[in-house]
């Protein structure tokens, strides 16, 4: 994924949210809609982690160190995990414990009536509107990138986390606008406050599976994900291609950062070879990943010798 597109998605949303946030508050105040205050509370941890992303790509451009010998990549992985972390215990908590409040208020008070819900109405109008464009960005940039995957395994298989990071928000975001809505305009018209207490609840819940979403989605980009079988296939191919190397006995792949490769192989070379001709081959192998994978920027290959080549060895009959 290109880093301008994800920074570019990044800041779209920031803008979108921090005056939908603003626009939101105001209408809470006055209205007194719990789902408005739901959907306030939503935009602002939004904006936050938006926040917590540029700066996530910030930190992981850092040089490497003697502590830290392949670099900050991850930095990016650890915020998007902070951000699933806010987004459930500000986002989807508050709201949950905000229409538990609200539900038991409607039914203390059921005479009690929502006060200017046009306010409320217009202002989510609005904000549905601006977050479209903003999720119409995030789309945009992540259609760029994800080629023939569908957007659930872009979103599983993708090494960059802040694009569906962003998606899912924004998705969450336009669906929680939705909800907010629906759970405001039952509250007017059957003049039960109970529907927004309903409606906040619903917000909270969204909030919490998207949560949940990704925080195990960045918790295995945190452990360490290894490229797609696929890709390591590619990888193999490319190897076994240069005169020099006769196969593959074994092979490592990790991403260490969103586009950072590292791969470790052991490759069985040809008895007769020669030492120069073997660094010739490892040599020649590095190029020919570095040209297919550019993501691969730490490439080690151990040379060894192989006598048996058990792939290509039929088994041996049992008695």
């Amino acid at each position: 994924m290109s880093a301008e597109g994800g920074t570019k998605a990044i800041v779209a949303a920031l803008v979108a949210n921090l005056g939908i946030a603003t626009a939101k508050f105001v209408a809470f105040g006055f209205t007194a809609s719990s789902s408005m205050l739901a959907e306030g509370i939503h935009s602002l941890a939004d904006s936050g982690n938006q926040v917590l992303l540029l700066v996530g790509g910030k930190r992981s451009k850092r040089a490497r160190t003697p502590q830290h010998p392949f670099g900050y990549g991850r930095e990016r992985y650890f915020y998007a995990f902070v951000v699933a972390v806010v987004l459930f215990t500000i986002g989807a908590v508050f709201s949950l414990y905000e229409g538990y409040h609200k539900i038991h208020e409607a039914l203390d008070d059921p005479h009690h009536k929502m006060t200017s819900p046009a306010w409320a109405l217009g202002v989510l109008g609005v904000a549905i509107v601006l977050e479209s464009f903003s999720f119409r960005t995030a789309i945009k940039e992540s259609n760029a990138v994800r080629g023939d995957k569908s957007w659930w395994q872009f979103i599983r298989r993708s090494k960059a986390p802040e694009l569906p990071v962003i998606l899912l928000e924004d998705l969450g975001a336009l669906v929680g606008l939705i909800l907010a809505f629906v759970g405001v305009s039952l509250a007017v018209v059957t003049e039960n406050l109970v529907w927004d207490g309903v409606g906040t609840i619903a917000i909270g819940v969204l909030l919490a599976t998207i949560a949940i979403i990704l925080a195990i989605e960045t918790k295995s980009l945190l452990i360490g994900e290894g490229a797609d079988a696929e890709v390591e296939v590619q990888i193999i191919a490319a190897l076994e291609s240069v005169d020099e190397v006769d196969h593959v006995m074994h092979i490592r792949t990790q991403f260490v950062g969103p586009e950072e490769m590292l791969i470790a192989a052991k490759i069985a070379v040809h008895h007769d070879d020669t030492a120069a001709e073997v660094a010739r081959g490892i040599d020649a192998a590095e190029a020919k990943i570095r040209a297919q994978f550019p993501e691969a920027r730490l490439i080690y290959l151990e040379p060894a010798l192989d006598n048996v080549d058990l792939r290509k060895t039929p088994a041996t009959p049992v008695d």
